[in-house]
């Protein structure tokens, strides 16, 4: 029976027994069910974690539906929350289980842009972005209030099938919440729902260092053994590099030129092959999606690599990416997909 048009109480310890019935049938219909699970009272513990809860709570509109959002998420009462480019969906317990679907604007090019010439001459953010990581300076950035990938009230728009008539019910509430929660273990959700690709920070710090210098991370890729990968030779490679370091200051400069153009027919001779990049892959033992967590590319990119004929015609920090991967032993790839969860 409802009351005015609202479902009676239902109390805690049976809303979750029927969600979790709820949730079941679902995954034996093959649905990915993501819980948010808060341990304690603290909901998100990094500072870009809690730099999101924060801009939530400086809605005014929505000040007296948050702290019942809270208590939600606090429960357990997040079933499943997944993120999107440019959407959250999410089912929370409820009286009964409540679908919810936020949708978020692009971020636009020109602030995009400023995000990443923000972001540019970090060597140090450049090498964890290389590693699947996101240093705090490149957190600091994107997590800005005002220049950052936040999302404004304006380009938010919330909707939740409960029979609240506000704007933000504590649904909604606990989802945004649950948002914070979610981007402590995957920063690089935020860029996901910005409709933005974080990639284009490792490719931008890659060319900047090229033209200021030959030195560090970018060198030792390059001078790397790939024959296990790639199937080619680049001793000779190796010993050029070590004879350029020889050479007289007089020379040095037409050595540098030489070397560049050289290095770039190298390239183009030893590019990389559909059945060299599914080759490394079975090496690990590893499927697609643990593949592409690891050289930090999407599953379905690992899928056109590997479905494709002959050399691929890759991005400088893909290549780096597989290259780093070459290096390592199956015990080593398996623990650093382990660790970047």
């Amino acid at each position: 029976m409802r009351y005015g048009g609202w479902a009676p109480y239902v109390p805690v310890a049976k809303r979750r027994a029927n969600a979790a019935k709820e949730i079941k049938k679902l995954t034996n219909k093959g649905m990915k069910i993501e819980p948010i699970e808060i341990q304690g009272r603290k909901i998100a513990r990094t500072f870009w974690g809690e730099a999101w809860c924060n801009h939530l709570e400086k809605f005014s509109d929505y000040e007296n539906r948050l702290p019942r959002g809270r208590t939600y998420v606090r429960n357990g009462s997040v079933c499943h929350l997944a993120i999107y480019k440019g959407r959250i969906e999410a089912i929370v317990s409820g009286s009964e289980l409540y679908k919810i679907n936020i949708k978020i604007a692009p971020l636009t090019a020109n602030k995009w842009k400023k995000v990443r010439n923000q972001c540019a001459g970090r060597i140090g953010s450049m090498l964890e972005l290389l590693q699947g990581h996101f240093s705090d300076h490149v957190m600091e950035i994107v997590t800005d209030k005002n220049q950052g990938l936040f999302p404004k009230p304006s380009e938010i728009t919330l909707a939740c099938d409960c029979p609240d008539w506000a704007a933000m019910c504590k649904h909604i509430a606990a989802v945004l919440y649950g948002v914070g929660a979610r981007l402590d273990q995957q920063p690089e959700l935020l860029f996901l729902l910005r409709n933005v690709d974080h990639q284009e920070l490792i490719a931008a710090e890659l060319d900047l260092q090229t033209v200021t210098t030959g030195k560090g991370k970018r060198r030792r890729l390059a001078e790397a053994d790939l024959s296990d990968m790639f199937g080619v030779d680049m001793e000779e490679s190796v010993r050029s590099s070590r004879k350029k370091r020889a050479v007289s200051k007089k020379t040095a400069h037409t050595k540098t030129v030489k070397k560049t153009i050289a290095l770039k027919k190298k390239k183009a001779a030893s590019a990389p092959t559909t059945a060299s990049v599914k080759r490394l892959r079975k090496r690990f033992g590893m499927n697609a999606s643990q593949f592409a967590k690891l050289v930090g590319v999407s599953p379905p990119t690992i899928t056109n690599w590997e479905s494709g004929r002959g050399k691929l015609n890759l991005r400088r920090h893909n290549l780096d990416a597989l290259t780093q991967a070459a290096e390592l032993t199956p015990e080593q790839a398996m623990k650093k997909i382990m660790r970047n969860r």
